[in-house]
């Protein structure tokens, strides 16, 4: 599944809420945690659940929405989802994830509500970042999404441009997700009209190993896509790689003046998969 962009919107906004699956996001995030006042959280649930349970509401996107971290809430808002008939739901966020015992009590949750998809864990506090490796582990978590502004605030530290505070914590998401095969979405670029600096730090987060990078407004989808999206030379490159692979013997072999070993196959074989991601090839 490509989560190349993973776009935010506020739960309690419905007109904002329904445009969102005219975006080309791959990932629809229906937000009923940060994005929505305490006093609203009751009639964003309402207005979640009016859009989700919509037959003409049915985007080409995953939809996903981000639950409140624990307690009465979240129960609150898994079971005014259940409530409905039919509901589009294809994921659920569990935000503050500060290991895998909070991705076990959303689970139990939403098999209690028989909401049978996967959970995305934001990992955005110390706790979360120095269990990622367990929480990426955990049976129903499907990707581990990085939350730079949240960590930043529990560590004291200031947030620079450059995200110099954050990029052990950044890596380290990274690589948990690796080890368990799982989805990596990078954290938010929170000047949205900058897309010259969004670019660059989505083309930062690819070359770090990341799938995908948070969205918070509909203008930054096409840049994180486009970011995500190999050049067709590179495809041809790939392709080229795998297709004298499968015509030899050798550990090591050339294609086009170039020594190719096994972490260049398994480069090749990423470039298009991402392609595959982006309806390329």
């Amino acid at each position: 599944m490509a989560r190349r962009s993973v776009l935010f919107s506020p739960g309690d906004r419905e007109s904002m809420l329904r445009s969102a699956g005219d975006s080309d996001a791959d990932c629809l995030v229906f937000d009923l945690e940060d994005a929505v006042a305490p006093d609203a959280k009751v009639a964003a649930r309402d207005t979640v659940r009016s859009v989700l349970a919509d037959p003409g509401f049915d985007p080409a996107a995953e939809v996903c929405v981000r639950v409140n971290p624990s307690g009465i809430a979240m129960d609150e808002d898994l079971g005014v989802l259940a409530r409905a008939d039919s509901v589009r739901l294809d994921s659920v966020m569990l935000p503050k994830t500060a290991g895998p015992e909070d991705v076990d009590i959303l689970a139990g949750l939403l098999a209690e509500h028989d909401l049978k998809v996967p959970i995305l864990a934001l990992l955005e506090t110390a706790h979360g970042i120095l269990h990622a490796e367990s929480i990426a582990g955990s049976e129903p978590v499907d990707g581990v999404v990085f939350g730079a502004e949240d960590l930043a605030a529990d560590i004291g530290a200031t947030r620079t441009r450059e995200g110099r505070e954050v990029s052990y914590a950044r890596q380290h998401v990274v690589l948990a997700a690796a080890a368990h095969g799982v989805s990596a979405i990078d954290t938010v670029f929170t000047e949205y009209t900058d897309h010259d600096g969004l670019r660059a730090k989505t083309v930062e987060a690819r070359e770090l190993g990341y799938d995908g990078k948070l969205a918070i407004h509909p203008d930054q989808v096409g840049v994180i896509n486009d970011a995500f999206t190999p050049d067709p030379a590179d495809v041809e490159w790939a392709k080229r790689v795998l297709e004298i692979r499968e015509q030899t013997d050798r550990a090591v072999f050339e294609v086009d003046g170039e020594m190719i070993d096994a972490p260049l196959v398994t480069q090749a074989e990423r470039i298009l998969e991402r392609a595959r991601a982006a309806g390329n090839i």
